[in-house]
């Protein structure tokens, strides 16, 4: 039981690095979300793989639409332009509003 305890938050630390460059939070949503779905999958008693597992996807679900800089990052893989680019030199009007 313990060592099960133990291999969440390993594996969560082990994903710092991935996120460090990427535009948003998405990774550290994730890392966030897993050692909370673990924490009260730990308190609880329930499954605390199926927690941290549900708590990743939420978590990074949640920081991949925050933006991590306030800068024009322009256009994204999926061709969406960066919200902070709107307005600025070479980039559209916002047309939302």
């Amino acid at each position: 039981m313990n060592t099960r305890m133990l291999i969440a938050p390993a594996v969560a630390i082990a994903t710092i690095p991935l996120g460090a460059c990427a535009q948003n939070y998405a990774a550290e949503g994730a890392l966030g979300g897993a050692a909370l779905g673990a924490g009260v999958a730990a308190l609880t008693g329930a499954d605390i793989k199926t927690y941290a597992l549900a708590g990743a996807a939420a978590g990074g679900l949640a920081g991949y639409f925050v933006d991590k800089n306030d800068d024009c990052d322009g256009y994204y893989d999926n061709r969406y332009l960066d919200d902070d680019c709107f307005g600025t030199a070479g980039y559209p009007a916002d047309p939302r509003y």
